[in-house]
């Protein structure tokens, strides 16, 4: 039964929990940020200097590291071929800062390698921006008209935000793994150093699989959803 007492239980059995997830990993990131932002960086190396380190032993001197304002607002933008870090992260110099700037080299790299799985993510985009918005709407349709259908297809492009999700680990985990690596290969990070690195983009990482737990959680409602315009 899909409510009881009001309460929409498919609500509370498969989105609920996923997004209780997501805010623990959430926390998870900012606490384990917060933690190794205290803690100083191999020769006081900067987020910059280590995006910086990792774009050039790649060969990507073309690509632009710059400041923007916010926390944890870092990105690489492939359209203008820039490394943008947040003001928590330029010009630190500690271990979380070097973290998160050689992750978002990581991606620089993917890009110039045309790493399959961030070619599938950028053109899914679209898509996935697509069905999101037509997916709820689509099964609400069909629960007021009667018409299966139209439910089930709203499930059907709303499974393009799970593979976009889905997609996304990948990429973020191989980012995570070519800034680690290349840190390594530097010579210029201790082991201790690159525990630490380890710590802050392991903890970031959880955000991500949080994100595909709540993509499949909503999924599974809006089936759930469907499958009552299907018993009227």
């Amino acid at each position: 039964m899909p409510f009881v007492y009001g309460i929409d239980t498919s609500y509370l059995i498969y989105v609920l929990p996923a997004l209780i997830f997501a805010l623990i990993a959430q926390a998870m990131v900012k606490s384990t940020f917060a933690k190794y932002a205290k803690i100083p960086s191999d020769g006081r190396m900067t987020g910059r200097d280590a995006a910086r380190l990792i774009l050039d032993a790649n060969g990507l001197y073309h690509v632009a590291v710059t400041e923007v304002a916010g926390e944890l607002t870092d990105h690489f933008d492939p359209k203008a071929n820039v490394i943008r870090l947040s003001q928590s992260v330029y010009g630190v110099s500690s271990a979380a800062a070097v973290g998160v700037a050689a992750h978002e080299a990581g991606h620089a790299v993917q890009y110039a390698e045309k790493y399959l799985p961030m070619k599938i993510r950028s053109a899914i985009i679209p898509a996935t921006n697509i069905g999101s918005n037509l997916a709820v709407p689509l099964v609400l349709l069909g629960i007021l008209f009667s018409i299966p259908a139209i439910s089930y297809l709203g499930v059907i492009f709303f499974g393009a935000a799970v593979v976009f999700q889905l997609v996304t680990l990948p990429v973020e985990f191989n980012a995570s793994r070519r800034a680690i690596n290349g840190l390594k290969a530097s010579g210029r990070v201790s082991d201790t150093g690159l525990a630490a690195v380890k710590k802050v983009l392991t903890a970031a990482a959880m955000t991500y699989v949080a994100a595909l737990a709540t993509a499949l959680g909503n999924m599974l409602r809006l089936m759930s959803l469907a499958n009552r315009s299907r018993r009227r």
